[in-house]
């Protein structure tokens, strides 16, 4: 993103201002539909490994891709005569790893060279989850002192980190900063607060490559969302004997399912814009207290099954469901009509109301891809949204792949040349979790237990089943104040969790982690040991793995002259393994690596 506010400079620089701490990209065209020429053989929807005699595939998803790196020729390093790359430069593979897992290793980036973005998408839809996060969770708390709350905490960070299925994980965590939930916030003693937060998740991930419409009534239905928005034991109107409600049922989930979970508060075209060029809301408080009633009469299952109900979906108690009738969105719903047939109503509703896809279609993409998509990256996911190309609403695995797979998500242009506003700020949790799975990081405790806690992980400012309200760490749309980015109306919703002294603290705590790994957990530095004599591969590495190579050559140099002033690795393999960490520091805190182009 052109003039973007920054967190910071190199680690040896003092804290500066957001707004002097800009990094200046090149603004450059967008590759908006792949071309490239016509395969020899023509696309006969052929396997992964079926080529033509130019390099082209006969898969018609990967010739898409193969198209798309030819937009910077140069970059495309093919044997003579070749046209098409049979295998994707391992800055692209890295930048799609970066956007589509919770981080790479080098390992990971070979092997999708050769596959593809497309075809890894397709082995990921079919790994299945090693452990749920319930069960995990209960592991963890089967341990002496650790029957709490903080049992979450130390497996998620576990799971983020090793589990195979990667894609599934980073969509759940992306769909937990829409459909909120805190720990903290949930119902119960500690442990229980771990559990039932463990089991959203689960949803949240089982949604993820599903039906949008099953997981609109799986977080309707969780325990957690029930206890967090408020929904649970939610009660009809008491009636005074002039028939005047003295008690009315809470409306905090009617109004936020409706708000954030799927529709917005503005009536959107299909490309995310307002509708017909004018802000017209869509709904109002009439809409919200009506469908308040819809979400009357549910409850947690039966205490028998005791921790087990946080993990059931909530069931319903007729006696206590509002039977008034229900009218929100321009649907009635008939008075006297059973509590389950009314929520099925409402949440169709919801479903296919039209601004669903833009909606969410859109911070899906900013969680994944960009803060500032264009209007035709959004609606081309609508459209995938609306129909996944079969006639099915809601295809989460078309969306999926409509947000990642998109021209202009693949582009190498935006590497190289990235447009004005193309790009976002990266998370502090997924930095931190990039780190962790660079470093094959493995527990060291006999029974497999981790020890990365909140209190370690407090400076992050964001841990995942942590954020402060339901509006996530940061809202899609927030711009800082005053700054470059609001003048061109442009957003960075990250930099909400931003400041000067967010800036240092961040470089302190990862400076902590690499210096003094947390309890239970070891890191591999082998891999870069071995180059640790040879500054300018040592920092290429990390340039490839951690910044897929957008790091600038003067950036480089300065890294490469830092090591070089360190004591020589041949005395020892304490002075290899410093220069390793403060490589990967000064990666880390660099403003390059800090926007995920």
């Amino acid at each position: 993103m052109q003039a973007i506010e920054t967190e910071c400079k190199l680690a040896a620089t003092p804290p500066v201002r957001q707004e002097t701490a800009a990094l200046a990209v090149t603004s450059a065209s967008i590759l908006t539909a792949c071309g490239g020429g016509s395969s020899e053989g023509g696309l006969t929807g052929g396997g992964p490994g079926e080529w033509n005699a130019d390099g082209s595939s006969r898969n018609a998803d990967i010739f898409f891709e193969q198209s798309a790196e030819l937009a910077t020729p140069m970059r495309v390093n093919t044997p003579t005569g070749m046209k098409y790359p049979m295998s994707m430069p391992r800055s692209s593979a890295a930048r799609f790893l970066a956007q589509a897992t919770f981080g790479a290793q080098g390992s990971d980036i070979d092997a999708l060279c050769t596959k593809w973005r497309s075809t890894w998408i397709d082995e990921q839809f079919e790994i299945a989850p090693v452990a749920s996060h319930y069960d995990d969770v209960r592991r963890y708390q089967a341990q002496p002192n650790l029957n709490t709350e903080g049992a979450w905490d130390l497996h998620i960070w576990e799971s983020y980190a090793t589990a195979p299925d990667q894609l599934r994980k980073r969509v759940g965590f992306a769909l937990s900063q829409i459909m909120v939930v805190n720990v903290r916030g949930l119902l119960g003693g500690g442990g229980d607060r771990a559990l039932a937060c463990a089991a959203y998740f689960d949803w949240l991930e089982k949604g993820a490559f599903g039906n949008f419409r099953d997981l609109l009534n799986d977080v309707t239905l969780s325990p957690a969302m029930g206890w967090y928005l408020s929904h649970m034991n939610n009660n009809k109107a008491l009636y005074n004997e002039a028939n005047v409600a003295i008690r009315v049922p809470d409306e905090n989930f009617a109004r936020e399912v409706m708000q954030l979970f799927t529709i917005g508060t503005i009536e959107l075209n299909i490309d995310g814009s307002p509708k017909n060029g004018v802000i017209k809301e869509t709904y109002n408080n009439t809409d919200i207290q009506n469908l308040a009633r819809v979400f009357t009469g549910w409850r947690a299952a039966n205490q028998s099954l005791g921790i087990k109900r946080w993990n059931q979906p909530m069931v319903h108690d007729a006696t206590r469901h509002a039977p008034e009738e229900k009218v929100f969105l321009g649907v009635t719903i008939e008075k006297h009509t059973l509590g389950v047939e009314s929520l099925k109503i409402a949440l169709d509703t919801l479903f296919n109301h039209p601004n669903v896809g833009p909606f969410i279609g859109r911070q899906l993409i900013q969680r994944l891809v960009t803060s500032n998509p264009s209007r035709a990256y959004i609606r081309r996911v609508a459209e995938k949204f609306n129909n996944n190309g079969r006639g099915v609403r809601g295809d989460m695995r078309a969306v999926i792949k409509a947000v990642l797979l998109d021209s202009e998500a693949i582009s190498p242009l935006n590497i190289d040349k990235p447009r004005d506003d193309w790009g976002k700020l990266r998370e502090p949790a997924l930095r931190f979790t990039q780190l962790l799975r660079m470093l094959k990081t493995r527990s060291n405790h006999p029974n497999g237990i981790w020890g990365i806690s909140a209190s370690i992980t407090e400076t992050l400012v964001q841990v995942p089943g942590r954020a402060p309200s339901v509006f996530n760490f940061f809202e899609p749309n927030y711009s800082p104040p005053g700054s470059s980015l609001q003048a061109k109306a442009l957003c960075a919703p990250e930099f909400q969790i931003v400041n000067e002294v967010s800036v240092i603290s961040l470089i302190n705590f990862f400076a902590s982690i690499l210096y003094n790994a947390p309890s239970n957990t070891q890191f591999d530095y082998g891999q870069f040991l071995d180059v640790s004599d040879k500054p300018t591969e040592l920092i290429g590495m990390l340039n490839l793995i951690l910044a897929n190579e957008s790091l600038s050559q003067p950036t480089v140099s300065l890294m490469v002259q830092t090591i070089e002033l360190l004591p020589k690795p041949a005395v020892g393999n304490t002075n290899a393994l410093l220069r390793v960490k403060v490589a990967i520091l000064m990666v880390l805190a660099s403003p390059e690596y800090l926007i995920q182009k």
